[in-house]
């Protein structure tokens, strides 16, 4: 039903005693390597298998399909991949339905090779390193799964022209000296809308459009009147009209992702047997209405992992919809531990250490989609009044406003890894934070320099 766990089938690398002395076994003899371009595939299989054991191929679907029938004639049972890009997905697709085990390798863990640089050379290099098991596998959810991460990444990006488009309105209207934004809160409300589309059916007249503001405004329909008085230029107005249906155009295509996302989702819980809907603990939390899914993703959430993971302080529907795509239901079979996982998310320090000092203590620099979901959730603790909130800001006044969103977001990953892994509900009290014992640890160091002090004070005073 779902693609095999790769990481079960890939060997690691291993040693054998020898007369000569220790070294590395070949635990993937039938073992290939492929370095993927945008115009062909170099693949390279053991010299034993074929004469001409180094080809090239095109990246036509007729040439990926020879390549997996090239592969299955030379007994290859587990392929090693190169690539940049997204050039790698069809044939990724084709060798797995052909039940080979693929691992697609970090291009930086493999770049390191002396000598002359080819596509052969890179594709023969990638086969002997996987001979020996010396390769990682990057993680891949799995297909379906892999439907909703696309759906889900494209729909953030329908958000930003969506936000994009909303600048353009507001600078259009600023350009005319119309101040709605000075007085409405929300310029994409139901009154900051209907006035806009107003203003594009041809009504200027400030008293009119102010009469179609909801009565709940803070501002006054006087003050509403007085903002929209404005120059009413031609080409400002045909710049506002344009982005009001740029935006109302990507509203409905945003919604339209919304349903598409919930049919991967009902087909992807339909093969994970959900449980009851009776089984489902709630969570409390408001959801917010700009920008939302219009379905329930805590209930499918629940279906996919067994455990309800919006329970989690700063967790939201969006965070969990992104994770649901991102990672799948099993990630936590390809990761042995927390610690592993929150290494792939990038919200652990890569301590360099060297004559048993500690050369650099430092998150690297890349860029993971999952760890930004946590990262963001950590970002909404800011001010919020649980055991999570009250970390976040004992590390912000300690280590500053960066480094509490890491850390909080790598306590958040932790977390949520142990609820799926264990299927246990979150449980505040089993976080590990208990603000109550710091504070009364703080009153007793703080009362052991007073005397301290107390001390010096009456030895001064002798």
């Amino acid at each position: 039903m779902f693609q095999t766990n790769t990481l079960d089938m890939a060997k690691k690398a291993t040693t054998e005693k020898t007369t000569a002395g220790k070294k590395l076994k070949v635990v993937n003899p039938n073992a290939a390597g492929i370095d993927i371009a945008a115009s062909e595939m170099q693949v390279c299989v053991p010299e034993d298998r074929d004469g001409e054991c180094n080809r090239t191929f095109g990246c036509f679907t007729r040439d990926l399909i020879q390549i997996a029938d090239w592969l299955k004639a030379c007994r290859i049972d587990t392929v090693a991949m190169e690539s940049t890009g997204v050039y790698w997905l069809p044939l990724y697709f084709i060798l797995k339905e052909r039940e080979f085990d693929v691992v697609l390798v970090n291009a930086r863990d493999v770049k390191n090779y002396s000598g002359r640089k080819t596509d052969e050379a890179d594709a023969e290099w990638l086969m002997m390193l996987h001979s020996y098991g010396l390769l990682k596998c990057s993680f891949q959810p799995e297909n379906e799964a892999r439907a909703i991460r696309n759906l889900t990444r494209h729909r953030t990006n329908l958000l930003r022209s969506s936000s994009r488009e909303a600048l353009h309105m507001q600078k259009a209207m600023e350009q005319m000296n119309l101040k709605l934004g000075n007085v409405i809160s929300d310029l994409l409300g139901k009154s900051g809308m209907a006035i806009i589309g107003a203003i594009i059916g041809g009504n200027h007249n400030p008293a009119e459009l102010a009469v179609l503001a909801e009565d709940n405004c803070k501002a006054s329909k006087e003050e509403i009147a007085k903002s929209l008085e404005g120059s009413w230029s031609e080409d400002h107005l045909f710049e506002l009209g344009q982005a009001y249906d740029l935006y109302n155009f990507i509203q409905k295509q945003i919604r339209a992702c919304d349903r598409q996302i919930e049919i991967h989702l009902t087909r992807y819980r339909a093969q994970l047997d959900p449980p009851a809907d009776d089984d489902l603990p709630r969570s409390k939390k408001k959801i917010g209405k700009k920008n939302a899914v219009d379905f329930d993703v805590e209930k499918y959430a629940f279906d996919i992992w067994k455990v309800n993971a919006m329970a989690i302080p700063g967790m939201s529907a969006i965070s969990l919809l992104q994770l649901i795509g991102e990672l799948g239901h099993n990630f936590v079979e390809k990761f042995e531990t927390s610690h592993s996982f929150c290494s792939w998310l990038n919200l652990v320090p890569n301590n360099k250490v060297s004559g048993g000092k500690l050369l650099s203590s430092k998150v690297p620099k890349r860029t993971n989609t999952c760890g930004q979901v946590f990262r963001l959730c950590a970002n909404t603790l800011k001010r919020n009044k649980t055991t999570l909130g009250y970390y976040f800001r004992r590390i912000q006044s300690r280590c500053g406003y960066s480094q509490a969103i890491v850390a909080t977001a790598h306590k958040i990953a932790k977390i949520f890894y142990t609820m799926i892994k264990n299927h246990t509900e979150y449980d505040e009290s089993k976080t590990g934070i208990n603000e109550r014992e710091l504070l009364e640890r703080k009153i007793t160091m703080t009362q052991r320099r007073l005397d301290k002090l107390n001390r010096q004070l009456e030895v001064a005073l002798a």
